[in-house]
């Protein structure tokens, strides 16, 4: 087992939906497998919102995951190329270094969606996020 922790990157073009869900999710998950010291965990966006999507806090509280206070961020190639996975939205056209397992998770964006289709997308990325954890930590 390497002392270096393992980092993951969740990105989209705003970080005001998909990609915050996603860090919520695998802190969630790296809480819960008290993988604390061995995961690191980076969300951010090409072009950062002022918030994150209002149907996307409410979804994620239903599973009394709280968003409210989260601000978007912007996110540089160069901090991304520090990750072991970079999972994108969909929306994403980086170009990170080949040592960086990038995957294309290519999501819906749930602003502006009706809440059902909002909540069908958080589902499906809690299940990415969780295999994802799977993958990199399968007997933990």
């Amino acid at each position: 087992m390497s002392d270096t922790p393992v980092r993951f990157g969740f990105v989209c073009v705003q970080n005001a939906g998909r990609s915050q869900m996603s860090a919520a999710f695998a802190e969630r998950e790296r809480q819960r497998r008290g993988l604390e010291d061995r995961v690191e965990i980076l969300t951010g966006g090409t072009m950062p919102a002022d918030e994150v999507h209002p149907e996307v806090v409410d979804v994620m509280e239903e599973l009394d995951i709280d968003l409210s206070e989260r601000v978007p961020r912007e996110v540089s190639d160069e901090e991304l190329d520090d990750c072991d996975v970079v999972a994108t939205m969909g929306c994403s056209t980086l170009e990170l270094d080949a040592d960086v397992d990038v995957r294309d998770w290519d999501l819906d964006d749930p602003h502006g969606q009706d809440i059902d289709r909002v909540r069908e997308i958080r589902d499906d990325i809690e299940h990415r996020v969780t295999t994802l954890f799977d993958e990199r930590f399968p007997s933990e």
